[in-house]
């Protein structure tokens, strides 16, 4: 439909984490420290901490950070211990929210995220009120004018679900989360590198907004995100673009 573009949405989305680079490098570290914690320190056969690192080094940061974040992690260093908490709620006109927040205070965590809800015109659900609307997936978007049959090929020979030749002529390439790294690995290796790569939750049914109700729904959105403890922010809104100007 005219407006919704899913790749203006990303790069809009790009902006925005560029935007907050410093406390994407607080994310960062979090979700360093609890991959490390739960699988090792060794990224060859710590999945989890491979794509933290990967996350890591596509925002640039330094690697000794990195190194040090992971020692403390896995007990060579002293270091905050965190622990995952996923929140579900609903944005306006129904949009359903998905909050996942690493946090060392769960009761901080949980009274600023029921907070946003309220004060942009949402609402904090129960556990299991919109989480089944979502499955996490991996996703590589490519850019405009990149080689669709390349990128089907690559793909799907190493394990792609499905390559998807958009409207707005973007690729998307959907895989399994067990699937994400062969998948990425494969497509580098053919000179395909993607604008954005990401294991995430998407939904089956997105709500369509109009352009008013779009911008409602980004300043909850946005409110979530700028809270200290949110790694990551999911809805089901397909908001126009106009929306983010």
């Amino acid at each position: 439909m005219a407006g919704h573009s899913k790749w203006a949405n990303i790069q809009h989305r790009k902006k925005a984490v560029d935007a907050k680079r410093g406390k994407i490098f607080t994310q960062i570290n979090r979700v360093l420290s609890v991959a490390a914690r739960e699988g090792g320190g060794d990224p060859a056969t710590n999945p989890a901490l491979r794509l933290a690192i990967e996350k890591a080094n596509a925002v640039n940061m330094p690697k000794d950070n990195i190194e040090r974040c992971i020692k403390k992690a896995t007990g060579d260093l002293e270091g905050v211990t965190y622990e995952s908490l996923t929140y579900e709620g609903y944005a306006p006109n129904g949009v359903a929210v998905l909050v996942e927040c690493l946090t060392d205070n769960r009761n901080r965590t949980v009274a600023e995220v029921r907070h946003a809800f309220s004060k942009f015109g949402g609402n904090l659900g129960t556990d299991g009120s919109v989480a089944y609307l979502f499955s996490k997936i991996g996703v590589l978007n490519f850019a405009p004018g990149t080689s669709e049959e390349g990128v089907m090929d690559a793909g799907l020979d190493a394990g792609a679900d499905d390559v998807v030749m958009e409207d707005d002529g973007s690729i998307e390439v959907i895989t399994s989360p067990e699937t994400y790294s062969a998948v990425k690995d494969a497509l580098e290796a053919a000179g395909f590198t993607a604008e954005n790569a990401e294991i995430t939750m998407r939904a089956s049914l997105e709500v369509e907004l109009d352009v008013e109700a779009g911008e409602k729904v980004l300043r909850l959105l946005d409110a979530l995100e700028d809270l200290d403890d949110t790694q990551d922010v999911f809805s089901n809104a397909d908001i126009p673009e106009e929306a983010y100007s």
